[in-house]
């Protein structure tokens, strides 16, 4: 798999102005759908593009990969999200969300300042690779944190103390420190070759079994034991199936080999 350098030329009655888009496959990017994201852009549009992704992977088979870009955002993109209504919100949201429980595994690959819609992005992405100079950037308007589901994600991830330490400052958090806190999971000068590897590997374990158990995860601190237990069974059930159906498969494949074994003496 390669990932994407530079946008492909726009399709007939598509912008050619750099809009957040899905950037298309290449011949050899069998495991990845590419969202790459420009911050510049107005939030539907934004909406519109990571959907455009849901879309693209949700029509894929198992093994699939989403490749978040997330690029250097340009100056000036710190305050977030604009002149918007709340029903544009709550698109954008629910997009996000929707990327956040796909099969699909999803790679986020972030440089330079990262902030707004671009962190929202970073914060559900399954593997999370950053630049040296990455720089999250708190969105922060008058003085005030956005308070948007960013905030409570922060909140899960990293747990009140030192999420409230982010959200009630609005300071910058650098590379290092991200991946201190586990917001990154990898730095890497070149991204392009981390971003290469972690799709290989992780199109190999992508499908809906592995969904499940992220499920699992995202809930389990929401909560109680007894409120997660079916969840939990329900998926132990369906493991139990699937070990069945295999050891099945694999003893009726065994005695196939059995008969035409016998069949040419």
């Amino acid at each position: 798999m390669r990932t994407h350098d530079t946008l492909p030329p726009p399709a007939e009655g598509e912008p050619a102005d750099g809009t957040a888009t899905t950037v298309p496959d290449g011949p050899a990017d069998g495991l990845c759908t590419t969202l790459e994201l420009d911050a510049r852009q107005p939030l539907p549009e934004l909406t519109a593009a990571v959907n455009g992704a849901c879309d693209r992977a949700e029509a894929r088979a198992d093994g699939s990969v989403v490749l978040l870009r997330l690029p250097d955002a340009p100056a000036g993109t710190r305050a977030w999200p604009g002149q918007v209504d709340i029903r544009q919100i709550n698109r954008w949201e629910r997009a996000v969300r929707r990327l956040e429980r796909l099969p699909a595994l999803s790679i986020a690959v972030a440089s330079g300042a990262c902030g707004g819609p671009a962190l929202d992005l970073l914060l559900v992405g399954d593997y999370r690779i950053g630049s040296p100079d990455l720089r999250l950037l708190a969105p922060v308007n008058d003085g005030h944190f956005w308070p948007g589901m960013a905030v409570h994600r922060i909140s899960r991830q990293l747990g009140a103390a030192r999420a409230r330490q982010i959200v009630l400052w609005g300071d910058d958090i650098d590379a290092a420190r991200a991946r201190d806190l586990g917001l990154i999971d990898q730095l890497a000068d070149d991204t392009e070759e981390a971003a290469h590897t972690a799709a290989v590997l992780m199109g190999r374990i992508s499908d809906r079994e592995l969904a499940i158990r992220r499920q699992l995860l995202l809930e389990a601190q929401s909560l109680e034991f007894d409120e997660a237990l079916g969840p939990h069974l329900a998926a132990c059930d369906r493991e139990l199936r699937r070990l069945a159906a295999a050891a099945g498969s694999g003893d009726a494949a065994a005695e196939s080999g059995d008969a035409a074994g016998v069949a040419g003496e």
